[in-house]
């Protein structure tokens, strides 16, 4: 029941009062790049893990995600929905961002839409070089307290979080890994 409340808000909230669409120039070829499997926590692994990270869900490639594979690591949430303007606009430094700091893990989170759509966002703004979960039901929005987008939550190794609305610029975004690199 909590979590279709939450999708229901998530549907009502706003993106952006801009009507308008930013547009990549990403290649049309560009496809979803498959995700790693994430390997499974040993027992004691589990118990440090913490609670925002138990979960598990599908990557836009079809591979399953486990995030604790996330823990101890610094970690960039990216809550997107495929006909935002805001997430449309912030894409190219949220991926020049992931290559920029391939010891930070990005998740691209997507939802507010139909699978379809999410792939061709992110084949659209070329943003399958990281990780991209397919979140329909919210149920990863609702496990990380967000409730619109485009949100980021900046994760620490110790498990501890800041939330962002966006939209970020790549100055934004760089000023909010840096903290995490430093924790």
């Amino acid at each position: 029941m909590t979590a279709a409340v939450v999708v229901a808000g998530l549907l009502a909230a706003a993106c952006g009062a801009s009507d308008e669409v930013v547009r990549s120039d990403a290649p049309v070829s560009a496809t979803v790049a498959p995700a790693t499997p994430a390997p499974v926590p040993t027992a004691s692994e589990q118990a440090s893990v913490p609670e925002a990270l138990r979960f598990t869900a599908t990557t836009l490639g079809g591979q399953q995600f486990d995030g604790a594979s996330l823990a101890g690591k610094p970690v960039v949430f990216w809550f997107w929905a495929p006909w935002c303007p805001k997430c449309q606009s912030e894409a190219p430094a949220v991926k020049a961002a992931a290559a920029k700091y391939p010891d930070v893990a990005f998740v691209g989170i997507a939802g507010l839409d139909g699978e379809a759509a999410m792939k061709d966002f992110v084949r659209r703004t070329g943003t399958g070089a990281f990780v991209q979960l397919s979140d329909e039901k919210g149920a990863v929005w609702t496990r990380l307290g967000v409730s619109q987008q485009s949100t980021f939550v900046f994760m620490k190794p110790d498990g501890s979080t800041e939330k962002a609305s966006g939209p970020l610029g790549s100055d934004d975004l760089d000023r909010h890994v840096a903290k995490l690199r430093a924790a």
